[in-house]
């Protein structure tokens, strides 16, 4: 009870803060440029003035909080990835060195490509496929909430959840993983599925593209119902079936949607660590990069030059993607 009151305390202070924050400089602007009470030509010069200033008023917060929580972090970490162990000592390109030969670090890169392979494509392609079916049903909505739900799912929440699905016991003993309990039903033998080197990454790529098929159907069945039914009407009149005017009509269309569906899943996967943390802590060769970093930098005594090496890779293969997302999406936006 006293940690809810104590939110409920925290959101009130924030959004007066917030409003104590722009009227009082709004008020001191006003002061300092005033307009009431001059002749035309001052008055003018002080309401361009204010003008000119005031948006930047409105953004100083969230430029602050950018610089302290995002800029500042990552020049930090460009900093640390050039020292050693306590951070200290300038030590060149040595982590980068041992990044390359190290076979962990190349396991984890292999197993990130699997998962940028897998989770985007398969995500999209239900999602794709959900919102499609789902416009065409009456109980579509219901559908859609349901399979929108994993989304309100934290991804520690959800690696629990499944792994009582995956869940193993030995052979003759009664099974409640859900996974085994269906093997041994049809006569099979119960599998550790999460110790299975190489099998066990798609076993945990299942769990995030189960949470990330929710967002994928919301954003293209949007875009779905965008489509001008002028075209589709054309297509049947033309004689199409139901998957010509789908594959050939329809999702060319909305294609430039789906590259953003496709591009914000694929760097919400390079940064992927809940998952793997809760359901493996990267053992049985499911680590990946994140994980990784977070291994080197928070545990046997930390390695601020190794983690923050790491980190700088996953920033610069999360960066292009990134930047052409927001073009590509700013693209359709003036497009429509």
């Amino acid at each position: 009870m006293q940690q809810l009151f104590a939110a409920i305390l925290t959101m009130i202070a924030g959004v007066l803060a917030c409003a104590a924050y722009f009227w009082g400089t709004n008020f001191i602007l006003d002061q300092i440029f005033p307009s009431k009470g001059l002749s035309g030509k001052a008055a003018s010069r002080n309401l361009r003035i204010t003008n000119a200033i005031r948006p930047w008023l409105f953004l100083a917060p969230a430029l602050f909080a950018l610089t302290i929580y995002l800029i500042y972090p990552v020049y930090k970490s460009v900093v640390f990835s050039f020292h050693d162990r306590a951070g200290v000592n300038f030590v060149g390109f040595s982590n980068y060195f041992w990044m390359v030969n190290d076979g962990e670090f190349r396991q984890s890169i292999f197993n990130n490509f699997l998962w940028l392979l897998v989770v985007p494509a398969l995500s999209t392609f239900f999602g794709l496929i959900i919102a499609a079916l789902t416009d065409r049903i009456w109980w579509g909505n219901i559908a859609k909430t349901l399979i929108f739900m994993p989304m309100a799912i934290s991804f520690v929440g959800a690696a629990v959840i499944w792994k009582f699905i995956y869940d193993y016991r030995a052979e003759g003993a009664e099974q409640i993983g859900l996974l085994n309990a269906i093997v041994v039903a049809f006569g099979g033998v119960p599998q550790a599925w999460i110790t299975l080197p190489f099998w066990n990454n798609f076993f945990l790529m299942v769990i995030l593209v189960w949470i990330q098929t929710g967002f994928a159907m919301v954003i293209l069945s949007a875009a779905l119902r965008g489509i001008p039914e002028e075209t589709i009407e054309a297509a049947v009149i033309d004689g199409a079936n139901g998957w010509q005017i789908f594959f050939k009509i329809m999702v060319p269309q909305i294609w430039g949607t789906i590259a953003v569906v496709w591009t914000t899943i694929t760097i919400l996967v390079l940064k992927v660590f809940d998952i793997v943390l809760a359901m493996t802590n990267g053992q049985w060769q499911s680590q990946v990069l994140a994980n990784l970093m977070f291994d080197w930098m928070f545990r046997g005594g930390g390695d601020f030059g190794r983690g923050a090496s790491i980190a700088v890779v996953i920033m610069i293969l999360v960066v292009p993607i990134m930047i052409w997302n927001i073009r590509n999406a700013a693209k359709e936006m003036r497009s429509h």
